[in-house]
């Protein structure tokens, strides 16, 4: 070696070095590295020190790191699968099982051919259900809204966050008190005061009886405070429909408002049925109408669901009819209203038709971000159908008249709520 080589230097880190280095580096740089790792890694990095646990629990880390999995292009969709034994035992009344729900999340482009993404085995709330089986309310930046409702006598309500393992509880809803009402529950988030909202929409007595008119009285939680109160918005005059039907999509949660369909009563029409959207920032009402037909129980009996950035609704088909689809092309004007599409029946007919008999028809679940359908056919086969080319692709998965599909994104939403949400190990 030449004298006047460097001398070689080799240093030896120690972990507790590590840790001062790793500490010294600046928030931000410290953030655009950490929102990049897996959900667990961060969750594990919080036992780095108590610097990193810091940033990490703090509501701006989380917010970001919402931002930067929502902008990544790592389209999910969630499945919620019911096995059929525990849909065997819901429908008779029958002690549930060791049978789970089954959620799990899939990729949702066009080159992974519809992988698996993960699944979600712990699931907390087996057996914890008065009614058997959850029904989902909706997802929201990666929190699921879970109702146990589809027992009158027992409405419990939970926001979960299977990405953290934790979940909240709601307290019971004050509105629900002795008597006859119809309930329908949405879940948003309200980007103003960044919350997130369950709103519960009453009508008391019997909707259908238009003797007397009917309003519809409305209570919001806001896991921000963790209670319920009265919405501040005047009562809209109008009958809502009742959770229980648990094969219809009932509310849709599109441009920072819910949407859920009522009918009223006017002097023209008995049941006048529209789109109520109720705004969760400023808490007011608004309608949208739905398109005029002849036959004023037509849009009884329809799903509504985002579209992108708008809605759509899903007429069921019977005999007479076939299933149709609508969607309002523009967002902002309700005579943009198009029928899209009529989907044909995934069997014919084993006897011929009548009044009572219903064709063995898809039955919508969701919308793919490429604008494809997923429906669940007759033989409850999870499908993806271009509605343009009429392509149909089978996803391999099996349903049941209790699945629920919608779009997922993951985030650490609930993390930094130690003495509000339950956690549950890895």
């Amino acid at each position: 070696m030449s004298d006047n080589s460097p001398p070689e230097v080799s240093k030896s880190w120690t972990e507790e070095e590590e840790a001062i280095l790793w500490d010294s580096l600046p928030p931000e740089i410290l953030t655009h590295i950490l929102v990049r790792l897996p959900i667990k890694s961060i969750i594990t990095c919080t036992c780095v020190s108590k610097t990193w646990k810091s940033l990490i629990l703090n509501p701006t880390f989380i917010s970001t790191h919402l931002h930067h999995s929502s902008s990544n292009n790592n389209n999910l969709l969630l499945f919620r699968l019911c096995p059929k034994p525990l849909v065997e035992a819901f429908d008779d009344m029958d002690p549930i099982g060791d049978e789970k729900e089954v959620y799990a999340l899939h990729r949702d482009d066009m080159i992974t051919n519809f992988d698996q993404y993960t699944r979600f085995d712990d699931f907390p709330f087996h057996r914890k259900s008065c009614s058997g089986i959850f029904r989902v309310v909706g997802t929201c930046n990666g929190l699921i809204c879970l109702a146990d409702d589809l027992n009158d006598h027992c409405p419990n309500f939970y926001l979960w966050n299977p990405c953290v393992k934790k979940y909240v509880r709601l307290p019971f809803p004050y509105l629900l008190t002795a008597g006859f009402y119809t309930v329908a529950v949405g879940f948003g988030f309200d980007s103003k005061t960044n919350d997130y909202k369950v709103v519960m929409f009453v009508t008391r007595g019997y909707s259908h009886d238009h003797e007397v008119e009917v309003e519809v009285e409305v209570g919001v939680y806001s896991l921000a405070t963790g209670k319920w109160r009265e919405a501040t918005a005047e009562r809209p005059k109008c009958a809502v429909r009742n959770t229980v039907i648990v094969d219809l999509r009932l509310q849709a949660f599109v441009n920072g408002a819910l949407h859920l369909v009522c009918h009223k009563t006017t002097p023209e029409i008995r049941f006048l049925y529209f789109v109520l959207v109720f705004d969760l920032e400023d808490e007011v009402f608004r309608e949208i109408p739905l398109p005029k037909h002849s036959d004023m129980f037509f849009w009884k009996w329809v799903s509504i669901m985002a579209f992108g950035n708008s809605i759509a609704v899903f007429k069921p088909g019977y005999s007479v009819n076939t299933p149709d689809i609508w969607v309002l092309k523009n967002y902002s004007d309700a005579s943009s209203w198009t029928k899209i599409i009529s989907l044909d029946a995934q069997a014919p007919p084993q006897r011929p038709p009548s009044r009572f008999y219903r064709v063995k028809t898809p039955s919508l679940k969701a919308f793919r971000k490429s604008g494809e359908a997923i429906l669940q056919t007759h033989k409850k086969r999870l499908i993806s159908k271009d509605l343009e080319t009429k392509e149909v692709k089978d996803l391999g998965i099996t349903g049941s008249k209790y699945s629920f599909v919608d779009s997922y994104v993951q985030s650490l939403v609930l993390l930094d709520k130690p003495d509000l949400a339950n956690p549950y190990p890895y």
